[in-house]
């Protein structure tokens, strides 16, 4: 368990939620300081790019221009190499229905869910939570934050609804009736008996702009696992005692989608018009 890492933005350990081996530590949450509690908010500086009715424009923008220039990085590149075999292997068995996912958006999930050095998701996290003012400069992420955006949106172009789970190992603060955002991508799960990923904050959330990742994540669907977007926003509509399904908890906070907000939506488009 690494106990000295930095804490970046005051949801960042909100993104320590689970995975097995070679990628738990990204959500493991031996990242958080003891007797420390963090505020639930609006993730006012998260790069929250929805690419309504721009979308594609946009991957014009991500192929000829940003993947090119992020490729040069060696901790993206290596990061997007290593995903390669998980993206073929999915694409090739994609599920009736999703047609729509290019091999992109696969190695985007396969990418997200796997790949990469061992702190390439501390960054990735890191940048999308806090780098609004850097989108179009110095964001190491355009292309990534893309396709993982619109792959999120094609695997729930109805808006589908998900009551899903997550548990944290630290304390935060928020208020009922307040609307926050976790401003990441933001990994949840339909089951709530995952235990060893916490049991001091867990959360009860109505999702409707996230998805379910199905079989397409590095593990398939043994996590269950429902992404929510940088861009939703929720309400808290309850706080205390646990119910039933994270009855472990010693406290759990209920969130009810409230829609979205996007203040970077289009912005990269508009900017070439």
């Amino acid at each position: 368990m690494r106990t000295n890492m930095l804490v970046f933005g005051s949801l960042y350990l909100l993104l320590s939620w689970m995975r097995p081996a070679y990628t738990q530590w990204i959500f493991d949450n031996s990242i958080t300081q003891d007797d420390q509690s963090f505020p639930l908010d609006m993730a006012k500086d998260s790069v929250d790019d929805m690419y309504f009715d721009c979308a594609t424009k946009m991957e014009s923008q991500i192929k000829n221009k940003y993947f090119q220039d992020e490729m040069k990085n060696e901790f993206f590149k290596a990061a997007w190499a290593q995903a390669k075999d998980c993206a073929n292997q999915k694409y090739k068995n994609r599920e009736k229905g999703d047609e729509a996912l290019t091999k992109d958006h696969m190695q985007a999930i396969c990418t997200y869910t796997a790949g990469g050095k061992e702190n390439f998701y501390q960054k990735f996290n890191e940048e999308v939570r806090t780098k609004r003012k850097a989108y179009g400069s110095s964001f190491q992420f355009h292309s990534l934050h893309f396709w993982l955006t619109r792959a999120v949106q094609i695997l729930n172009n109805q808006n589908k609804c998900y009551t899903t789970f997550r548990r944290t190992k630290s304390m935060f603060n928020g208020n009922v009736k307040q609307e926050v955002r976790f401003g990441t991508f933001t990994s949840t799960s339909k089951l709530s008996n995952l235990e060893r990923f916490g049991d001091v904050t867990c959360f009860k959330i109505r999702t409707c702009h996230a998805a379910y990742l199905k079989k397409y994540p590095k593990l398939a669907d043994i996590e269950q696992e429902v992404l929510i977007p940088p861009y939703e926003k929720f309400r808290i509509i309850k706080k205390g005692k646990p119910d039933k399904q994270l009855s472990d908890c010693a406290i759990v906070y209920v969130l009810n989608s409230t829609g979205f907000q996007s203040n970077l939506d289009c912005q990269l488009v508009k900017q070439i018009l």
